[in-house]
C-alpha cells in the first residue's frame, strides 16, 4: 500500500518516530516533536488537527498541546482553510531559519540579565566571575550566529534559487 505520492506510510512512520526521537533526545516535549516531525515529513508542509490526530494516533488535545507550544516557539504557524474553522498547522521552507532567528531575541535578553547579574554580584567574586563568563559565551554565540545566518542566506539563495 502507498500514499498519494507512491510512498510506504510505514516507512513514513517510521520516519517520523524516528526524527521526533531525535528532537526528543534534544529536548524537545515528545508531543511536539511527533507533530513536527509529521508536518515536516508531508508534501504540502501543512495538515489539519485531525489529520495530525489520524496519522499519529494521539488525541485532539494531544495535538491541540503540541501545536500550542510550537506555535509559541515559532516552529509552525497556523493558517484558516479558506470557508472553513478548520485550522491548517504549516512548517515553512526556512522555519529552521525563524527558529534559530527568534532563539537570537532571547540570548540577548540573556545577556541583558546576564550583565545585571554580573554588576549585582560583583565581577571579583566567584558568582560573579561565571556571570561573566557566561555573557562572554553567549556574546561569541550570538557574533558568530548573525555572521552565520548571513551566510546561510546566500548559500540557501544559490541551493534552492526557487525557494
Amino acid at each position: 500500500m502507498s500514499d498519494v505520492a507512491g510512498r510506504d506510510p510505514e516507512a513514513v512512520s517510521r520516519f517520523v518516530e524516528r526524527f521526533a526521537a531525535q528532537l526528543v533526545e534534544a529536548g524537545l516535549a515528545r508531543m511536539p516533536a511527533r507533530v513536527f516531525a509529521a508536518l515536516l515529513a508531508s508534501d504540502s508542509g501543512a495538515l489539519t488537527s485531525a489529520e495530525l490526530g489520524e496519522q499519529l494516533q494521539i488525541s485532539p488535545a494531544g495535538v491541540s498541546g503540541a501545536v500550542r507550544y510550537l506555535s509559541q516557539v515559532h516552529m509552525l504557524s497556523r493558517e484558516r482553510e479558506p470557508g472553513s474553522r478548520r485550522e491548517r498547522y504549516r512548517v515553512h521552507s526556512d522555519q529552521w531559519y525563524q527558529a534559530i532567528t527568534n532563539r537570537e531575541a532571547i540570548i540577548k535578553r540573556w545577556e541583558d540579565a546576564l550583565r545585571e547579574g554580573v554588576a549585582s554580584l560583583g565581577a571579583g567574586t566567584p558568582a560573579g566571575h561565571r556571570l561573566a563568563e557566561t555573557l562572554a559565551f553567549f556574546e561569541f554565540i550570538e557574533k558568530d550566529l548573525v555572521e552565520m545566518m548571513e551566510r546561510w542566506q546566500v548559500r540557501r539563495a544559490e541551493l534552492f534559487p526557487d525557494g
